[in-house]
């Protein structure tokens, strides 16, 4: 069974930073691309960033791109999100996924979407 388990979420102000961790486990993890998406409130899943299975082609999305690093430990099969400068409107749920193919386009990245797990609540006070 795939299990993907986000950790690292928080309360912190904005211009702060947090680290988000993501546990993999039931797939074979090396061999897969994966993103982070997040959704806040009311609004539509967004897809924030994609790294494939080496971790050497990396997307962002263009509201996050210069402020959150992606990064993986296949050792340690986990998927790293590292958000700096946080604005407000970075307060959302996010999630892992793993990914049928790896891309950096957004509409596509959704759509590849294998399995998610249940989210880490981010939330960025003013």
């Amino acid at each position: 069974e795939v299990q993907l388990v986000e950790s690292g979420g928080g309360l912190v102000q904005a211009g702060g930073s947090l680290k988000l961790a993501c546990a993999a486990s039931g797939f074979t993890f090396r061999t897969h691309a994966m993103t982070w998406v997040r959704q806040a409130p009311g609004k539509e899943l967004e897809w924030v960033s994609s790294i494939n299975r080496n971790g050497d082609d990396i997307y962002y999305g263009d509201s996050v791109k210069g402020r959150f690093v992606i990064s993986r430990d296949n050792a340690k099969n986990t998927l790293y999100l590292q958000l700096n400068s946080l604005k407000t409107e970075d307060t959302a749920m996010y999630y892992c996924a793993n990914l049928r193919y790896m891309t950096g386009i957004p509409h596509l990245a959704l759509e590849a979407i294998l399995s998610r797990g249940q989210g880490t609540q981010v939330t960025v006070s003013s």
